[in-house]
């Protein structure tokens, strides 16, 4: 990259990927989106909601793209919310415009403008109704450099409504990478020799691929983000895949990338994010940090300063994270606390469990107690299999004394489990799950 470029791409104002960097196919498109925005009205400072079908989500990519090249904000909004989270969604960005790439489109008095910025992400709403939050241009240009070029081209399987993907995509185009998006996970879609980003339970699937059927296509480097990748998933990478490298990331929407580890190696901050642990609770110090979020078309900052998520954590003299997980998802059974991720990490390494969500369900005595429920993959999980999981990685009050196996966990559009319909339905009797085995 020549210095007048890299002297474009950290200019605030400059679109988050310069045109000159695009592939000709995208380039056209970006321009085609461009003219129907600036007919429909779209200005600088200007919030724009764009809509894509569920059956071609990265339709949305060059309006993306163009609506930062006008300057405009943009929501990408997610085809798997609710009726209620979308109003709850609009209602906080108060947006000028709504825009669906299919033709349709509204203009609405979306009030004061908000200069600055380029995407309005959302929270996964993981654990309930997802936040509006505000980012600017630089702070995901940060990561970008952080993470580094990854060999090419790269494969983004999921929605760009999820930031996880979205900033996969912008991150291959950022380095003039070559890029494939597809809405789901198909592993012949997989580059040989290429990128590809993945949760957890993408990276499962395709593990288990490998095993049914070894051979064929194999990445390189495999980034993994979403959520905690467990040690015997790891050593399943390791083994399957053993020319790949594994990269993990632990990070947030409201703090992009925080710490990153490869391999076996350790979770480690990455360059510039400073953190600190008060009370067990991780605080955040970074320059990819968001500005605030939006509450009713207000822009309410972030203010100075480190910031909290609420995700507990430790830290180590040599200066490594573990990451203990959300405080909202903290489990009290007997007195102990118990962080549902913790247990979730140990259970997701066990063969046949394609995923695992843990909640805290009602107890006579204990006040709760921790319940596992286990997405089966291939037939049954062994039981036993996931009770010696448990004894071996988890303290007695940590283990699951309720143990549910369901056929597919509800999830968000990310691809991640949704656990807040989880909580729900585990309250309300609705979940479509049965015991697994019999009683402890």
């Amino acid at each position: 990259m020549s210095g007048a470029e890299r002297e474009t791409a950290d200019d605030a104002a400059a679109p988050v990927v310069p045109a000159p960097w695009l592939p000709r196919g995208l380039a056209d498109a970006v321009a085609a989106a461009g003219e129907r925005l600036a007919r429909l009205g779209v200005r600088a400072g200007e919030r724009v909601v764009l809509d894509t079908p569920t059956r071609a989500r990265w339709a949305v990519l060059p309006y993306l793209l163009a609506a930062d090249r006008l300057g405009a904000a943009s929501l990408l909004a997610d085809a798997g919310w609710t009726g209620r989270e979308r109003d709850a969604v609009l209602a906080d960005a108060a947006p000028h415009h709504v825009v669906g790439t299919d033709g349709r489109a509204a203009t609405a008095d979306g009030g004061a403008r908000t200069p600055g910025l380029f995407l309005l992400p959302t929270t996964s709403g993981s654990t309930g109704v997802p936040t509006v939050l505000a980012r600017d241009r630089r702070s995901w240009r940060i990561g970008f450099d952080i993470l580094g070029a990854l060999p090419g081209p790269v494969l983004v399987p999921g929605p760009p409504s999820s930031t996880l993907y979205l900033f996969g995509a912008l991150h291959a185009l950022h380095h003039g990478l070559g890029l494939v998006t597809r809405g789901r996970l198909d592993p012949t879609d997989l580059p040989d020799g290429g990128s590809v980003h993945l949760v957890p339970a993408q990276l499962t699937a395709l593990l288990d691929e490998r095993r049914r059927r070894p051979g064929g296509p194999a990445p390189r480097v495999v980034v993994c983000g979403g959520a905690h990748v467990a040690p015997g998933m790891r050593e399943r990478v390791a083994r399957l895949l053993p020319g790949t490298t594994l990269l993990e990331y632990y990070g947030s929407a409201e703090h992009s990338l925080i710490a990153t580890r490869r391999d076996d190696g350790p979770l480690r901050p990455v360059e510039d994010v400073h953190l600190t642990v008060r009370d067990g609770v991780l605080w955040v110090d970074s320059p990819q940090s968001v500005h605030g979020r939006f509450t009713r078309g207000a822009l309410v900052p972030a203010g100075p300063g480190p910031t909290t998520v609420g995700d507990r954590a430790e830290l180590t003299d040599d200066g490594g994270l573990t990451v203990l997980g959300r405080a909202a998802t903290t489990i009290s059974s007997g007195g102990t606390l118990v962080a549902a991720e913790e247990v979730e990490q140990v259970l997701r390494g066990v063969a046949g469990v394609g995923d695992v969500v843990v909640a805290g369900t009602p107890h006579a005595s204990l006040g709760m107690v921790v319940t596992a429920v286990v997405e089966a993959r291939d037939g049954v999980p062994d039981r036993r299999a996931l009770r010696a999981a448990a004894r071996a990685g988890l303290s007695p009050a940590k283990r699951p004394r309720r143990w549910l196996v369901t056929r597919a966990l509800p999830r968000l559009g990310s691809g991640k489990p949704a656990r807040a319909a989880v909580d729900a339905a585990l309250r309300d009797g609705t979940l479509d799950a049965v015991p697994l085995g019999g009683p402890e």
